[in-house]
């Protein structure tokens, strides 16, 4: 009875020994984590994939877990000078992950460090750019290579190479969150940039002047064109009437040339005869002979 409980006891401190043991070599890796293994305080493994990972027990190996989620880094705003060494503050946005645990670990080592190498270099990068950039850059809307939306443009791709070279960070995207002017100089920035905008104006509205000339001279141009063609085609229409209408008249003349003396007797005396006109005519005039007629009246006056 003594032996069976002895023989117990023994299987279940081995059991619990065993489970110790096990606990020590086993390391569970997360979705959202990279699990470090070093030996004697010196990164030797990588676990990437999530489960259960075997290791030796510590002292001989330790695990530290690096987050592999995307972070957001904003450093506070700084002042830099531009090329004609005027003031302006400016700060960036960087959005980094972890891509190499193990030289994070030997370099930076936590996020704290991560974050304060990449403001550092960061800030190290803009003050280049922003130093390069005229200061009209940032009170100008001309296009040009110095506009302000373009200072990160030729920083950006040796501020990746950088991070993943010496600490093992992707940067995925770094941006300019802020940039403006330091309080003492905000007055004289801000009169320019009105004085600016009044000139682009100007320059509009000038340009926009010049074009209405033009395009009201061309206007009056095409009316002129289009109403001497009008006229030109009235005038043959109007001319080929009038051809038509003689050669009607003359053919109808050729036919009756009693009733055209007729109509050509009417016609002078309408010219010549009213109420008080007294004229002595013969007899057997024509003139006599209409005017005796009593259904003929005079034209009034």
């Amino acid at each position: 009875m003594l032996a069976a409980l002895g023989f117990t006891r023994g299987v279940t401190l081995l059991a619990i020994f065993g489970l110790g043991v096990a606990s020590l070599c086993l390391v569970t890796v997360g979705e959202r984590e990279f699990a470090v293994v070093s030996q004697f305080g010196r990164p030797v493994r990588v676990e990437s994939t999530p489960g259960l990972k075997l290791k030796l027990p510590a002292p001989f190996q330790t695990v530290t877990r690096v987050d592999r989620r995307l972070f957001a880094l904003v450093p506070a705003p700084r002042e830099f000078l531009t090329l004609g060494k005027q003031s302006v503050v400016a700060t960036g946005l960087i959005l980094w992950r972890v891509e190499d645990p193990a030289k994070y670990m030997r370099t930076v080592f936590d996020r704290v460090g991560a974050e304060s190498r990449l403001a550092d270099i960061l800030f190290a990068e803009l003050g280049g750019a922003l130093g390069g950039a005229p200061f009209a850059a940032f009170v100008s809307t001309a296009p040009g290579e110095y506009r302000a939306e373009a200072v990160l443009a030729g920083m950006t791709r040796h501020y990746r190479e950088l991070a993943r070279r010496d600490y093992g960070i992707d940067v995925v995207d770094v941006r300019l969150r802020r940039l403006d002017f330091p309080e003492q100089n905000r007055a004289s920035v801000f009169a320019r940039m009105k004085s600016e905008r009044v000139r682009i104006s100007m320059q509009y509205r000038s340009e926009g002047e010049e074009e209405g000339l033009k395009i009201r001279a061309t206007a009056e141009k095409a009316k002129s064109g289009i109403l001497g063609e009008a006229y030109k085609l009235s005038q043959q229409i109007r001319g080929e009437g009038e051809a038509g209408a003689a050669k009607i008249y003359g053919e109808s003349l050729s036919r009756a040339p009693d009733f055209y003396r007729f109509v050509r007797s009417i016609d002078a005396m309408k010219k010549t005869v009213n109420k008080d006109t007294t004229i002595v005519l013969p007899v057997d005039s024509d003139l006599f002979r209409l005017l005796r007629d009593s259904r003929f009246r005079f034209p009034e006056d």
